[in-house]
């Protein structure tokens, strides 16, 4: 009998190092923390400011808020320092061009139809 096994080699190491995963260990860590947030609560606002502080406070991160243009909403931008790399951001650029692109057609059968 013949067993072939999977070398070690043929394994890609887990990206722990990564600023994605990084910020999610943080995330993971905070709900840790603070069971009340992982019930459904409403955060409060001071519990909200000290958990982006902590997330920036070593400098390696920056958190960002923009309006966009186009849709009126806030994003929510957490970048690398050092790349200016776009390491989250909320509401993903998927969804606003989606928001984008629903409201365009709204506006088109509002306007055909009145």
């Amino acid at each position: 009998m013949n067993i072939d096994t999977l070398g070690a080699t043929n394994l890609s190491p887990p990206r722990i190092n990564e600023p994605a995963q990084q910020v999610e260990r943080r995330r993971q860590d905070s709900r840790e923390q603070s069971p009340s947030a992982s019930e459904g609560n409403k955060i409060p606002p001071e519990e909200l400011l000290n958990q982006i502080k902590a997330v920036t406070e070593d400098g390696l991160y920056s958190v960002r808020f923009e309006r966009d243009q186009a849709t009126a909403e806030l994003i929510v931008k957490i970048v690398d320092s050092v790349t200016d790399e776009v390491i989250r951001q909320i509401p993903p650029e998927e969804l606003l061009n989606l928001t984008k692109h629903l409201m365009e057609l709204s506006g088109n059968l509002i306007n055909t139809v009145s």
